[in-house]
């Protein structure tokens, strides 16, 4: 029983120390129901169509009857055994549905799209970065149906080789050749130049990936369904390690290395010492060679060669709920670099965390979207208490408004003749005695006739 674990652990360091592998996911098969508008193969009595102007290479494995079919100007359909198309009336299948059967456009696949690749390696408890999901420099790419489209660019693409249609490319004339022949043109198409350099990374150490100049592009081919936005993260100040598009909640340590570093072994300690425990099996990890970041290769100066820009990169990502699983293992393996980082080639080792996770889909008080939130409560609240208080004032008596048809109040002023004033009675002159004794004014307002009281 030892003897096979130990046979197994060294078959899967050997995986992890030899080149990656890359498989390309999506064909243009005619039994792949992604392929078509109804997400489904053609039923009895279809009418089918492919994209007229442009070039396609489709495997058909089964014997279909069709009412009609549209094909493309430049493509090939190529028969496996037993398969081939007979006619049929249309409407034949009851359930087939209203509209042709029309096949998608066979261009909408990218090389640079990380959901159309896959690790052939994976080991379990690691993952990717988005931008190691594509294709990097040292690795090995496989094309493994007969009928696929892919497109390249903009830009330079290297890989260390290509295999598709039974065919490995490792020379650079020979991947040429094929990508100029029809059978090349029909399943590689774009801008983009494919080269490759043979030879798997030979540094212990690692490589670095070499997508840097091309991650932005693998972003937006990544998030383009989401529009172009990255996911709300469960946890405030989430990170953003080299090579990821998003934010997560974890922990990234990042270590320092000396000539003696391991990375195939280092990967093979993490998964087995510190993984496998129970307190740690709802974490994942990543772990890579990555340029360092521009101040600090900018503070070591122009004589630092490129092994010296560059260090191993630990990123734990928490599978569920942030818990706080990643920073203890972020701690934990920073003590082990402390213990045996002589043994393990580490010179130096640093971590960083994310913050405390986000409470009901909210962020705690004085964040961005609390502050948001408390503004439209109290936005909310003051809509609410403009017309209480308003119905309250009027019925207190000290607010009221004017109907269309009211007369306004007020009294005139017999010095100013105001417009529209209300006209008053004449005021009658005073008394010549009255008037040769004092002077006086004559209020409109309280214009009394006086009492002859002598009478």
């Amino acid at each position: 029983m030892g003897l096979l674990l130990g046979l197994l652990l060294g078959l899967r360091l050997c995986a992890l120390a030899g080149a990656a592998r890359k498989v390309w996911v999506p064909n243009t098969d005619f039994e792949a129901a992604d392929n078509w508008s109804h997400n489904r193969t053609p039923c009895a009595g279809a009418a089918v169509e492919f994209p007229a102007g442009q070039m396609v290479s489709v495997l058909v494995r089964e014997a279909h009857s069709v009412s009609s079919m549209l094909l493309p100007l430049d493509g090939e359909l190529v028969l496996a055994s037993g398969a081939g198309f007979s006619a049929a009336d249309p409407g034949s299948d009851p359930d087939c549905g209203s509209g042709p059967a029309r096949f998608l456009d066979p261009d909408r696949f990218s090389w640079l799209d990380p959901r159309l690749w896959r690790a052939g390696d994976a080991a379990r408890g690691l993952f990717p970065l988005d931008a190691e999901r594509v294709p990097c420099r040292h690795d090995a790419v496989v094309f493994p149906a007969a009928a696929f489209r892919v497109g390249l660019g903009p830009g330079a693409l290297r890989v260390a080789s290509v295999q598709a249609l039974g065919q490995e490319f490792t020379r650079d004339e020979d991947l040429a050749a094929f990508l100029a022949s029809r059978a090349g043109r029909l399943r590689f198409h774009g801008p983009g130049a494919l080269s490759v350099r043979p030879g798997a990374c030979a540094a212990p150490s690692g490589c670095v990936c070499g997508n840097e100049e091309v991650q932005a592009r693998v972003c937006a081919a990544l998030l383009g369904p989401a529009g172009g936005r990255c996911p709300r993260a469960a946890c405030q100040d989430a990170l953003r390690p080299a090579g990821q598009c998003c934010g997560l909640c974890g922990a990234v340590v990042s270590l320092t290395h000396g000539p003696a570093f391991d990375l195939a072994r280092y990967r093979a300690r993490l998964l087995r010492d510190f993984l496998s425990q129970p307190q740690f099996q709802a974490l994942q990890a990543a772990v890579s060679k990555v340029p360092r970041p521009l101040p600090s290769r900018e503070a070591r100066g122009a004589e630092a060669d490129a092994e010296a820009d560059a260090e191993i990169q630990v990123v734990l990502a928490e599978r569920g709920p942030p818990a706080g699983g990643a920073g203890r293992l972020a701690r934990a393996l920073l003590a082990d670099a402390a213990e045996h980082g002589q043994a393990l080639g580490i010179l130096a080792a640093a971590f960083r965390e994310s913050g405390a996770p986000v409470e009901d889909g909210l962020q705690r008080p004085g964040s961005r979207v609390g502050l948001a939130s408390g503004l439209a409560a109290a936005l909310f609240l003051l809509l609410l208490l403009l017309p209480a208080g308003a119905l309250w004032l009027y019925r207190k008596g000290r607010l009221r408004w004017r109907r269309r048809d009211e007369t306004p109040l007020g009294f005139p002023n017999p010095v100013f003749d105001v417009a529209g004033s209300v006209e008053q009675p004449p005021v009658p002159a005073p008394k010549a005695a009255e008037s040769a004794s004092q002077s006086c004014f004559v209020n409109p307002l309280f214009n009394e006739t006086p009492t002859d009281t002598d009478a």
